[in-house]
């Protein structure tokens, strides 16, 4: 009996589709749930992440919990350096289940590798300088620019502030478990090590060492994570979109797109979730922004972006769905106080809590938009507790799986993520991108003048 902490509500999409537009995807679904479960469809060799929940020993997390308690002796900041799969997850959870600001966190972790920016990385020396630290670096190959430049940069400080040996004993290397450049400097310089496994993709890995291991460092239980995950399996899986919520969420947002929906708006009602909308979406457009098609995904922060982005999505093209996450418990409660003068004209909400207030909010949200030609549907989460983002992570990842086969679309690979690279590495002339540079240079010439 699986205990269900996150519910999917498209009750308010039945004036927009009919049920029985959903029946004619009953095929569609069983044979894409066919092809996840035996492993038939496209990217099959990627499909590890289906099992991670179940086939994840309490061996391997207490190996990763082990290593975060001892790294929490030396250190009171993991500097992690990844960039999309390698750091979106794991800043996501500790930004859902840890305190609403960084200072208020112990330990802290701080993320680096996801940009090339002088004065960000002089920021963070400043942190290597004053506190006490360690370093989580993630890359399968090892060569990924922007981490691969940053780690060298870090690097550098940790021994020159440590020592080799003590920088290397404060290092942790998530990577390939048997090659790649990042294996061989971690067992030339003894650094601990975690394995991402092959079968999984970087946007699929939350919840292997990628994700677990700065998870951990933050003190959150990532065994109550991974049963989350497992109870989620349960009700994302199967022929029925009556019974499977991942397959259901999939198809709304099928029928959706093929009428001329093309964007979906991730809404969330509390800052907790800025960073699982930022997840969501190197999730979603990543795995079906392909061969010219795809649902582009974006994310809003409610009520914040009501005031900056709420009259587009109320008046603007009508091209957008929207899906709202609300979280229907905090774990503390404020309510509105009384003064002796009412000069705001708020007296009628004395009494109410701010959750009260953000609920309404919501409703009120909804309905409008809903008004305006916006179909919308809803994603609650029962709190902010482990299980429960377990079970909302891995609902995302197979209903993502489901969809990009529904697209027609290979959902696992990244193919046009590369075309940038090889621009970049032709422009350093880098050995074996020479014909390249060439051709790169004249344009690079005239878009500069």
């Amino acid at each position: 009996m699986s205990t269900k902490r996150i519910q999917y509500d498209d009750r308010t999409l039945s004036s927009a589709i009919a049920v029985d537009e959903r029946a004619a995807y009953a095929e569609s679904v069983a044979l894409a749930e066919s092809m996840l479960a035996e492993k038939t469809g496209q990217g099959s060799d990627f499909l590890g992440w289906l099992e991670l929940p179940t086939k994840t020993t309490d061996a391997e997390l207490d190996a990763i919990s082990s290593c975060a308690a001892n790294l929490r002796t030396k250190a009171d900041l993991l500097i992690c350096i990844g960039i999309g799969g390698s750091y979106l997850g794991a800043r996501a959870a500790i930004d859902f289940l840890g305190s609403s600001f960084e200072d208020q966190r112990t330990p802290r972790v701080v993320f680096a590798g996801h940009n090339l920016n002088s004065d960000y990385l002089s920021d963070l020396k400043k942190l290597v300088d004053t506190r006490n630290v360690a370093v989580n670096v993630i890359s399968k190959s090892g060569t990924t620019t922007e981490p691969g430049v940053v780690f060298r940069i870090v690097r550098k400080w940790m021994e020159e502030k440590y020592g080799r040996a003590e920088a290397a004993a404060r290092t942790v290397a998530t990577t390939d478990p048997a090659k790649g450049a990042l294996r061989t400097l971690a067992t030339q310089e003894g650094y601990t090590t975690f394995p991402i496994p092959a079968d999984v993709g970087g946007r699929f890995s939350v919840l292997t060492a990628v994700g677990l291991v700065p998870i951990a460092f933050a003190g959150i239980d990532i065994k109550k994570l991974l049963a989350g995950a497992r109870e989620a399996q349960k009700f994302c899986s199967g022929p029925s979109i009556d019974t499977n919520m991942a397959a259901r969420y999939a198809v709304n947002r099928n029928i959706l797109f093929r009428r001329g929906k093309l964007i979906e708006v991730l809404a969330s009602f509390q800052p907790q979730l800025h960073f699982v909308g930022e997840w969501y979406k190197q999730l979603s457009g990543e795995s079906e922004g392909k061969n010219m098609t795809g649902i582009f995904p974006a994310s809003l922060d409610y009520t914040t972006d009501l005031h900056s982005m709420g009259q587009w999505m109320q008046e603007g093209v009508r091209t957008v769905f929207e899906t709202f996450m609300v979280l229907k418990g905090t774990a503390t409660t404020l309510t509105v106080p009384k003064f002796d003068k009412n000069d705001d004209g708020l007296d009628f909400l004395v009494g109410r809590s701010v959750e009260e207030i953000n609920r309404n909010a919501y409703r009120g949200t909804l309905l409008a938009h809903q008004d305006g030609g916006v179909p919308v549907a809803t994603i609650t989460l029962d709190d902010r507790s482990p299980e429960t983002l377990g079970q909302l992570f891995y609902f995302f990842e197979k209903m993502v799986g489901i969809s990009g086969y529904l697209l027609r679309v290979n959902p696992f690979d990244q193919p046009g993520v590369e075309a940038y690279k090889k621009n970049m590495f032709a422009l350093f002339n880098k050995p074996g991108y020479e014909e390249q540079s060439k051709a790169l240079a004249a344009r690079v010439k005239m878009l500069e003048g």
